[in-house]
């Protein structure tokens, strides 16, 4: 058997080691020009082989989220607001809340930074190897309404259920019939004890029955959201108003 660089970058190939097998003669010149030790050569390989598949697995975790920009809980300017201290944003970034299957409401009037928290902290779940989507609440109503026909919504509403962090954005931003009601009932339900939920709404949860149009599904859907739940209100003045820009001069 031959015993050449290529006959071990082939072997590592059908080992599905395929990063290594590409990185494998930059390695052992390195192990070479280092004099590392066989333990050090192999715990190289074994670490380069590893963080690039974490790379490749976070890259997929991203692309399944579909947020529609990304900004990391740092870059959440603190001093902008009053809502939170440095003690309780660090305590979100640990992401405990996330494993004992804490929910998230982010009330608030527009442009207060609601969307911006939640998907700094959808970002940061991903960093950590959970599994998150982020659905406007107008997206995610198509979804349920088609996902009995179309194939495109069946699979997104999956991904949404199998995920460990669900991002609902805007919520309540407009009333729901019955139907769409009872849809949202059955999804609520499913990923109760399951999956974190972050909610963003300007609406208090005391006005999400007027808009649900049936009480008794309001009263189900609250009782499974507000289980295990931190509300955080907003009541800042708006961000984008404060620091808005005039074409005037």
């Amino acid at each position: 058997m031959s015993t050449g660089l290529e006959a071990l970058q082939q072997a590592f190939k059908q080992l599905r080691l395929s990063e290594v097998s590409m990185e494998l003669p930059i390695l052992m010149r390195e192990a070479e020009q280092q004099s590392w030790t066989y333990h050090e050569l192999l715990n190289h390989i074994l670490s380069f082989e590893l963080d690039k598949r974490e790379d490749k697995n976070k890259a997929k975790r991203l692309k399944w989220a579909k947020f529609p920009y990304q900004k990391a809980l740092d870059e959440y300017d603190m001093t902008e607001q009053n809502s939170l201290s440095e003690r309780q944003m660090k305590q979100l970034k640990e992401m405990n809340w996330l494993e004992q299957q804490y929910n998230l409401i982010l009330l608030g009037p527009p442009g207060v930074g609601k969307t911006h928290l939640a998907i700094g902290m959808g970002l940061e779940a991903i960093e950590q190897g959970y599994q998150v989507m982020f659905l406007p609440m107008g997206e995610l109503m198509t979804i349920l309404k088609t996902s009995e026909y179309t194939r495109r919504s069946q699979i997104a509403l999956n991904r949404i259920k199998k995920s460990d962090l669900v991002i609902i954005d805007d919520l309540m931003y407009m009333a729901m019939d019955q139907r769409e009601a009872n849809q949202f009932f059955h999804l609520i339900n499913h990923l109760y004890e399951r999956s974190s939920i972050i909610l963003t709404s300007n609406k208090s949860p005391d006005q999400w029955g007027e808009l649900l149009g049936d009480e008794g599904i309001a009263t189900a859907i609250l009782d499974r959201l507000l289980h295990r739940v931190e509300v955080i209100q907003m009541d800042d003045e708006s961000y984008r108003m404060k620091h808005r820009q005039s074409m005037f001069t």
